[in-house]
């Protein structure tokens, strides 16, 4: 086999990788979609708001940096920033300077936010268990978070940085 040979069967996906590919991206893809469905049919927040949310939630004092947030969502800064205008005139977070940074901004889940995250929950959790918990074998779903997991970790590491962007595209 010839080096040429290797390199063009190391470029592409195997029939049955390319299956599994093209089903991930549908499965998730169609995941989302119809979580979405949900959120804006039935719940006072969209999936992006309830997301924020719940990050906010789970942080000291309801609070984290704007860029930290962005990360977390992997959100730009800039559609995070519109995304917590629209959620800020409407009462549910605050910004606010970051103390002792006088360029950081912080965000901040008042007590309406807790509310709204409070009476949306049990429905997206509903949800979440109808969409993709119940469709799952218990040893599936627990397999998924694994798996997503890892991917998550190598998207961070090949992608997700600018260190990653270039070793991907040099």
């Amino acid at each position: 086999m010839t080096a040429q040979t290797v390199e063009e069967q190391d470029l592409w996906l195997t029939e049955a990788q390319q299956g599994s590919w093209r089903h991930y991206l549908e499965g998730t893809a169609r995941f989302v979609e119809a979580l979405s469905a949900v959120h804006d049919r039935t719940l006072e927040l969209s999936l992006g708001e309830y997301s924020l949310l719940v990050q906010l939630s789970e942080a000291p004092e309801l609070t984290m940096r704007m860029s930290t947030l962005a990360d977390g969502l992997v959100l730009s800064r800039s559609r995070l920033t519109h995304t917590v205008a629209r959620m800020e005139a409407r009462g549910l977070v605050e910004r606010r300077a970051a103390e002792g940074d006088r360029r950081g901004v912080n965000c901040t889940m008042t007590d309406a936010g807790c509310t709204a995250l409070e009476v949306a929950a049990p429905g997206h959790v509903a949800a979440v268990r109808r969409i993709m918990v119940d469709a799952l074998e218990p040893e599936e779903f627990e397999m998924l978070g694994r798996i997503m997991a890892k991917v998550a970790e190598s998207s961070k590491a090949s992608g997700g940085t600018e260190e990653g962007l270039s070793a991907l595209c040099d």
